[in-house]
């Protein structure tokens, strides 16, 4: 019985090495693009891939106009490196895939045709973070959370 509920946990983890070609059909924003993942000859499973390691600024739900302007910028960059002249079905390379914790996405390196990184790629351009660093996008907001947290601390 214990292997039958460590079985769903153990597929969670697991981590597809690739590479596995994809065509773009899509990109949702500047971390989430949207592919036709080619998994095997005569196969292929739609889905978003979330970039691995670095996190852009939001479109939606954002804590600042100033996050949404940069989430447009990182949209229209990675839009221009995957779909010139806005077609879609360019192609890339997914590496390392394994299931994301929303909306059946994964989570997963992506290689440019010229063998680029696309989430270095995002870092170098300064349109997004590593994953667990705080963007800055909202500065007013982040010397506000800063001045709190000091004070909190000066209480203490």
């Amino acid at each position: 019985m214990l292997s039958i509920l460590a079985a769903p946990m153990a597929a969670a983890q697991q981590v597809i090495p690739g590479p596995l070609e994809a065509e773009i059909l899509r990109v949702i924003d500047g971390d989430t693009i949207e592919v036709r993942a080619f998994i095997w000859p005569g196969h292929s499973v739609e889905t978003r891939v979330r970039l691995a390691d670095v996190d852009a600024p939001e479109i939606r739900r954002v804590q600042c106009e100033a996050e949404r302007e940069a989430g447009h910028r990182a949209k229209a960059f990675v839009e221009n490196l995957l779909t010139p002249e806005g077609q879609s079905g360019g192609r890339v390379a997914i590496r390392n895939v394994q299931l994301g914790s929303f909306a059946g996405r994964v989570i997963a390196a992506m290689e440019l045709a010229d063998g680029r990184d696309l989430g270095a790629v995002l870092l170098e351009a300064g349109l997004a973070t590593p994953y667990n660093a705080r963007g800055g996008w909202c500065p007013s907001l982040e010397s506000s959370l800063e001045s709190a947290q000091e004070a909190s601390a000066s209480r203490s």
